[in-house]
């Protein structure tokens, strides 16, 4: 779905973020030690942490965000809807030995989740392309932190192993805000730091621009459609750190792309649109 939206909206992919520089309102202390720090020195809070679950390249995974859950695909890792999906799921889940993803858009308001309401119209902008989803303005922090925490607080409670921020690169569409890459990286090391905080796993969602700069904030990524885009190698930074890359092609046939996958490392499967339990794996038998 590529980010849930190039897929059915054309051109996009390849939107240009507005260059023009933007006054951000943010919360006392949200920079983070990453900007802070000195260059060349990673901060000790990107480092992967002992007690968080780390994926390793190649682990393969299901990805299911809708229909009835089939808890019997054999696939260690377990990526469902943070809002549909309950605890005596994740729960099962674990007694089968998965680890299990919680997946929460970050980027863009839904109107069908049960918070819906809480977000004011003042940050809701121009549609995603898909039916009830308008981007977000990443930069009203004040705004969404508090909104974007209980979400990630209530996968934590849940049991969850980790959070799949979906909707992650607003500055590269037409979102209706002047979004730029700068308050893209700041929004995202936000979100992950919060994800931390709770003792979760965090993968970053497409944004293959960033991934040089966001590679040691996130601890695995998910990326959609690489293979057909021709872009499957710029997430080799993720790799090489000993980082999973959790990948789905819709359009392209598995033959197509898994000779590439098992090069690179990538955790790759064939869905349909969906996301329903239906899947072809390039994981080798």
């Amino acid at each position: 779905m590529r980010d849930r939206t190039a897929a059915r909206v054309g051109g996009a992919r390849g939107a240009l973020a507005v260059t023009a520089l933007v006054v951000l309102t943010t919360l006392t202390g949200c920079s983070t030690e990453r900007e802070q720090a000195p260059a060349g020195k990673e901060p000790a809070s990107a480092r992967p942490s002992p007690t968080r679950w780390q994926p390793q390249p190649g682990t393969d995974w299901q990805w299911q965000l809708s229909g009835k859950l089939d808890t019997s695909v054999d696939a260690p890792v377990y990526d469902v809807d943070g809002f549909d999906r309950t605890a005596a799921q994740v729960a099962g889940l674990h007694r089968k030995g998965r680890k299990v993803i919680c997946y929460l858009s970050t980027g863009a308001w839904e109107d069908f989740r049960p918070d819906a309401a809480r977000f004011p119209t003042a940050v809701l902008g121009k549609g995603n392309g898909w039916k009830g989803e308008r981007w977000l303005d990443i930069r009203r922090t004040e705004v969404l932190e508090p909104l974007m925490e209980t979400r990630i607080a209530r996968c934590a409670k849940k049991g969850f192993d980790a959070v799949e921020p979906d909707n992650m690169d607003g500055y590269r569409n037409k979102s209706g805000f002047p979004l730029t890459a700068a308050d893209q990286l700041r929004y995202n090391r936000l979100i992950a730091r919060m994800v931390h905080r709770h003792g979760m796993s965090v993968g970053l969602k497409n944004d293959l621009p960033q991934i040089p700069e966001l590679v040691g904030d996130f601890d695995f990524a998910v990326n959609e459609q690489c293979a057909q885009y021709e872009e499957c190698e710029e997430l080799t930074p993720f790799v090489k750190a000993g980082k999973a890359v959790f990948h789905v092609e819709y359009e392209l046939p598995a033959a197509k792309f898994c000779a590439q996958s098992r090069k690179l490392r990538l955790s790759s499967l064939r869905k349909e649109y969906e996301l329903d339990a239906g899947r072809e794996t390039c994981a080798e038998g």
